[in-house]
């Protein structure tokens, strides 16, 4: 017996859109670019997905405030000279550092919140039989 089922309606690996998200592709064809600048997601050239109809809204930064502050800021907080430094050099060392780490994860964890959201499927893209 052949299967008739709709491609549309096949289960999306999550994983799969995650990597092409935070790869900056297309999740769904994983040719064409997720971003026309920084942080603007476009829609795909390669393959028309419409991949700014996925919201990330604020998780992407959310997220990345939780990995940067787990990998730099908890590590920080046992170091001696973190408590014996003058503020100042403290300041001046961490705050830059923090920022562009905080620029650099920004956009491969949107990618991966919008590749985890084209797993899903918006409710408007899954069709009833």
């Amino acid at each position: 017996m052949v299967s008739t089922a709709n491609p549309a309606v096949e289960k999306r690996s999550m994983a799969l859109g995650m990597r092409r998200g935070m790869a900056f592709h297309c999740p769904n064809c994983s040719q064409g670019k997720l971003y026309r600048k920084y942080l603007k997601v476009q829609d795909c050239p390669a393959c028309g997905n419409e991949n700014s109809r996925y919201p990330a809204d604020d998780a992407p930064p959310y997220f990345t405030i939780l990995i940067v502050g787990h990998l730099v800021v908890a590590p920080l907080l046992f170091l001696r000279w973190i408590w014996q430094a003058p503020t100042a050099l403290v300041v001046g060392t961490t705050l830059p550092a923090l920022l562009v780490l905080t620029l650099v994860f920004l956009p491969v964890v949107k990618g991966a919140v919008v590749g985890a959201l084209w797993s899903l499927r918006p409710r408007d893209e899954v069709e009833e039989p």
